[in-house]
């Protein structure tokens, strides 16, 4: 079945099996590779995307679900060569760690602070709560999303 699908800004047809996942389709047919399946059950988050500005995991949405929505993986949120502050900050304080979770707690970090600059820490944790960290090493990610949130309330006041 051909669906049209919004990804990261750009308008894409694919032909697709009804039950494909949408993480399937995004890695297989658009070859947008930063969305990661860990569990394939929608509990570790490695294959977080967001649609229409809400945290999803791909794994559990079929594709043609996303057929009439906006679709941002973590290969949307840089700018041409400039990276988005989530990003450009989680490089900066080393919330990257080994990356297998990168991509879903970047997008993650992404809508809370699409929602709310000034996030506390605990905030922040309820936000990432969904995306499981192999490393354990939570207080970097948190870290890298509270500079993130500086930088941005400084852009947004300049």
């Amino acid at each position: 079945m051909k669906i049209d699908m919004k990804v990261n800004g750009t308008l894409h047809t694919v032909d697709v099996p009804p039950m494909k996942r949408l993480l399937d389709t995004l890695r297989d047919d658009l070859r947008l590779t930063g969305t990661k399946e860990g569990c394939g059950e929608g509990e570790c988050g490695a294959c977080t995307v967001l649609i229409d500005g809400e945290v999803v995991n791909s794994c559990l949405v079929p594709a043609i679900q996303g057929q009439g929505v906006h679709i941002v993986t973590v290969e949307g949120l840089a700018d041409g060569d400039t990276l988005h502050p989530v990003q450009q900050k989680f490089i900066e304080y080393v919330g990257t760690q080994c990356g297998i979770c990168t991509p879903g707690m970047v997008l993650a970090a992404k809508a809370l602070l699409d929602e709310n600059l000034s996030p506390t820490r605990e905030e922040i944790r309820e936000a990432i709560a969904g995306n499981l960290c192999r490393c354990t090493g939570y207080q970097k990610i948190i870290d890298s999303v509270e500079a993130a949130a500086a930088q941005m309330r400084e852009g947004a006041n300049a």
